[in-house]
């Protein structure tokens, strides 16, 4: 069965750090790219970083850049999303999430998601 797994979330103080991880079935691991979006309350899911399977490749969020990196790990069929310098405006559940499209900054393009994982940043 296809699923993706997200952990890693929690409660930091603003300016902390955290690395969520996303452990993948083989089937989407090797088949599709992969990303984090995240999802605040009352709001749409947010484009915050994206790898590619083919070349490590990587594209970041306005949000993300500078202060998160995307990686991957073959051999554990994991993505990761180290986050450094949290802010408060971070709080979301964060998804990950498996596509093959090009528009890779488009929720609707991805056809697999996690539950996610929730990220609290206290100011």
């Amino acid at each position: 069965q296809a699923q993706l797994v997200e952990s890693g979330g929690g409660l930091v103080q603003a300016g902390g750090s955290l690395r969520l991880s996303c452990v993948a079935s083989g089937s989407i691991f090797s088949g599709f790219d992969m990303a984090w979006f995240r999802q605040a309350p009352g709001k749409g899911r947010e484009f915050v970083a994206f790898i590619r399977r083919s070349d490590y490749s990587s594209f970041y969020g306005d949000s993300a850049k500078g202060r998160f990196t995307i990686g991957r790990d073959n051999a554990k069929n994991t993505v990761y999303l180290h986050m450094h310098s949290l802010k408060p405006e971070d709080t979301a559940v964060y998804l990950c999430a498996a596509t093959n499209s090009d528009v890779v900054t488009t929720a609707s393009n991805y056809k697999y998601w996690g539950q996610g994982t929730q990220v609290t940043v206290s100011s």
